[in-house]
């Protein structure tokens, strides 16, 4: 095998036509012989090319409504060969099979079809079989041949062959071979999943996760780490998805916070009120409803104004100038909405540091869509927390009034999202203390209301806005402590899952103390 080989035929067979013609053409020009079968085919001979069918190489025509096209030792020998082996090019002469010096092929849209919700039998039609074996025939025997299986690799082959006349480097080829077997690896992983979840099978003995790249990040969580964001190829309104109007490249920890972010101000439903979310290091550190955008902001940034300081905020519904206005008082990483008006978006350009992120909506935050998170040696797949509440049990002596059970399910819907241990303190329809991620759940109690006391401070308050307040816990109550520190920072009513071996002293002790306390009967644990 020499390092540059020569480019003399080509078998160009896609569902995605783009550039499909200008692809064609400039290998045309080079004198390759184009192969093709089916609407690529027809395509390009509409454009004026010339193109001998697949069918006529094999001398069998497409059968079985196309399923049966390319798998022919006419093809695959062709693909296979090795060009400096004797033995093979001997079999090619006896046969009469010519080699196929570089493969194009993007396959069915597989991933598309179960996008639009298509049933399980159109589904099944649009898993390619001829496309991926041709791949891997290209892929494997990379040493004489290239593969390509994306339409943004058409230019970059052109400009190989130019830099080479005609001719293609041994490591341009071991690059397309890599692409081509992480993309069939992706469509496998796509159809597999895909039927696991057909079948309703939660567990299937094989899980395969994929990405598409989607940008090189800097840098990942720390500068010495190296770091990509990849796509999944879905279509769920978020930060894979979104539109950045301005500012530089997202970091590693930007997307990660815009997520978390983006992902709490989801659960409010925008025809209950304009609600905003603010998040510093996958916490939000103020979340707010509001009668306007401003206002709902305003309000969740007096939570923790300290911690707002370069953090990421999260809309429930499209921006305006005013909202804008007040956002760009401060530095703030992400500011991500569904949409902004025009207004809006000329105000945030003056803040060249500032990014700004538009979706075509809210996600369903009912669905249960996968997650995954990586452990050493292994992979942990679950659905994602949708628990909604359902049945709410009051089990002290005092009852929540309305008011404080509008709280009590804000304070909870909070919760879910701040990491475990979480207490959240709401009042007014606005968080007033957030305490997360302490190995003791007192530890976060007490947190969230030194929080308040000092924001209290800073905003020349007689009291904190924790008097009053509710409080959410993502998890039980272990010991009556927590209940005791909340009720000292002023707290009247309390909401957690119940379903401590000490359930009766921690009601015991929201009795002694006056305050309301609901059962929701489920946790929110977030690591």
């Amino acid at each position: 095998m020499t390092d540059l080989q020569p480019l003399r035929r080509a078998l160009l067979s896609v569902s995605d036509k783009t550039g499909l013609i200008e692809l064609g053409q400039a290998l045309a020009d080079r004198g390759v012989e184009l192969l093709s079968t089916g609407g690529s085919a027809a395509a390009l001979r509409d454009a004026g090319l010339t193109v001998r069918d697949v069918s006529d190489l094999t001398g069998f025509p497409e059968m079985m409504d196309g399923r049966v096209k390319t798998l022919h030792p006419m093809v695959h020998g062709g693909l296979l060969a090795l060009r400096d082996n004797a033995d093979h090019l001997g079999t090619m002469d006896q046969h009469g099979i010519a080699p196929i010096d570089l493969v194009v092929v993007n396959l069915y849209p597989f991933e598309a079809t179960v996008a639009r919700g298509a049933g399980y039998a159109e589904t099944i039609e649009n898993i390619d079989i001829g496309g991926p074996a041709m791949i891997r025939s290209a892929a494997k025997n990379h040493s004489f041949v290239n593969v390509v299986v994306d339409v943004e690799d058409y230019g970059p082959l052109l400009a190989e062959l130019e830099a080479h006349d005609g001719q293609t480097t041994y490591a341009f080829r071991q690059k397309l071979a890599q692409t081509a077997y992480a993309r069939t690896a992706a469509y496998d992983a796509a159809v597999s999943n895909w039927m696991a979840k057909a079948i309703d099978d939660p567990a299937p003995r094989r899980r395969v996760v994929a990405g598409t790249l989607a940008q090189t990040l800097r840098y990942g969580e720390n500068p010495h780490q190296q770091a990509a964001f990849y796509t999944d190829g879905g279509t769920r309104p978020g930060i894979a998805t979104a539109q950045q109007h301005q500012g530089k490249e997202l970091s590693w920890n930007n997307i990660n916070d815009t997520d978390a972010a983006w992902e709490l101000v989801s659960e409010f439903d925008p025809a209950d009120g304009p609600a905003c979310v603010i998040v510093k290091h996958a916490n939000p550190c103020g979340v707010a409803r509001g009668a306007t955008l401003a206002e709902a902001y305003q309000k969740a940034f007096d939570c923790d104004r300290t911690s707002a300081f370069g953090g990421i905020i999260a809309f429930n519904m499209p921006l305006d100038e005013a909202t804008a206005k007040e956002i760009t008082g401060i530095f703030t990483e992400v500011v991500i909405a569904p949409g902004a008006d025009a207004a809006a978006v000329t105000h945030f350009a003056s803040k060249k540091n500032l990014r700004l992120l538009t979706t075509t909506g809210l996600p369903d935050v009912t669905g249960a869509d996968l997650s995954v998170r990586q452990v050493a040696g292994g992979l942990l797949v679950q659905d994602r927390d949708v628990g909604q509440l359902s049945d709410l049990r009051v089990v002290t002596k005092a009852q929540p009034t309305a008011e404080q059970m509008a709280d009590l399910r804000f304070a909870w819907t909070v919760a879910k999202h701040v990491k475990s241990n979480a207490i959240v303190y709401v009042n007014g329809g606005a968080t007033v203390g957030v305490g997360a991620g302490q190995m003791s759940r007192v530890d976060s109690t007490r947190i969230a209301a030194r929080k308040a006391q000092d924001m209290a401070a800073d905003l020349g308050l007689d009291q904190p806005l924790t008097q009053g307040s509710v409080v959410a816990s993502d998890a039980f109550f272990p010991f009556a402590d927590g209940v005791l520190t909340a009720a000292e920072a002023g707290a009247v009513a309390l909401i957690q899952p119940g379903g401590s071996m000490r359930d009766d002293e921690v009601i015991a002790a929201a009795d002694e103390a006056g305050l309301a306390m609901v059962f929701t009967g489920m946790r929110h644990f977030r690591h």
